[in-house]
């Protein structure tokens, strides 16, 4: 009698990120940890620095050093699932160098604040199935790819276009990573949702140079109701489900979940970097001014973020 052949074990899934700030270098070293293999995508400019481990803290303060696979654009045939969580200004910048040499089969996951880029990234690669997802992990970098997990959170997935719409196996995998992460075939409710929580968290945050948990406090609680009366408005308009009482406690829970936290914005401001301002606040102005919706606490805010970058 011949032996039974054994079926060959598959390799695990092979993520690319692009994209090694701090929620790019924690979402890598948490994939990792949980055994799926892991390389992230470098700049050509960055072949000749030193590349140590990952050295990444865990969320329950325990120190971990990762030796995550670095690939650059000449080894894009690599890719077979690319991950990106660059900026939302950096997004376009960073995916150029792939047109033309990324196959169109893979699939491409957005993980960013605000809206507005998908359909920019649509264009670059058309073929692509194209997915888009939010997150509200708490993320620090520490230093050179050194990475600090400051907070867990959800994670949501869904599809762009028709062709994403057969990848909701990606979602299962980041679940195993990430350990709360889902499919949603309506993700555009949830990508409105975070960023009614984003205009309201990071603009306030940033302009006053407080944490998160601050916003939960009375002296902030005017703003939040004028805030939120105002998204909720654009939202409604937009044909989306919304009440300005669930925007208002949504962003306070985040606030209380994150307290000791400092939001992106924020961090960006004080380390003299771009913010995300226009894809947040810059976006919902857009829409509104598409509706012919006032929102005047909503645009002030983003011209004083405007002012203070400039």
């Amino acid at each position: 009698m011949m032996p039974l052949r054994k079926t060959p074990l598959l390799p695990p899934p092979l993520w690319t990120l692009l994209g090694c700030g701090a929620l790019g270098g924690v979402f890598a070293s948490l994939l990792e940890q949980s055994g799926q293999r892991v390389q992230v995508l470098l700049r050509d400019a960055q072949r000749s620095r030193l590349h140590p481990d990952f050295d990444f803290i865990a969320l329950d303060s325990s120190h971990h050093l990762l030796g995550i696979t670095r690939c650059f654009t000449d080894q894009v045939a690599s890719v077979r699932r690319l991950l990106v969580m660059t900026k939302a200004h950096q997004v376009i910048t960073a995916l150029t160098p792939l047109v033309g040499k990324l196959s169109p089969a893979v699939p491409i996951v957005l993980l960013h604040n605000g809206m507005g880029v998908a359909e920019q990234v649509a264009r670059l690669f058309p073929d692509n199935p194209l997915l888009v997802g939010v997150t509200n992990h708490g993320a620090m970098r520490c230093g050179h790819f050194a990475y600090r997990h400051t907070g867990k959170g959800e994670t949501w997935v869904g599809p762009f276009n028709d062709a994403a719409k057969a990848y909701q196996n990606l979602a299962e995998d980041l679940a195993r990573a990430l350990g709360d992460a889902g499919w949603d075939e309506d993700i555009r409710q949830r990508q409105w949702q975070k960023l009614a929580i984003n205009c309201m968290v990071n603009p306030l945050t940033a302009l006053h140079k407080v944490k998160n948990g601050e916003l939960a406090t009375p002296r902030f609680a005017d703003a939040l109701d004028q805030l939120s009366v105002e998204l909720c408005d654009v939202m409604q308009a937009e044909g989306l489900h919304a009440s300005a009482e669930e925007l208002k406690r949504r962003t306070i829970t985040v606030c209380e979940l994150t307290a000791d936290n400092y939001s992106s914005m924020l961090q960006d401001m004080e380390a003299g970097r771009l913010t995300e301002i226009e894809s947040i606040t810059g976006f919902l102005l857009a829409r509104a001014d598409a509706h012919d919706i006032a929102v005047p606490v909503n645009r002030s805010l983003y011209h004083a973020i405007k002012e203070k970058q400039a």
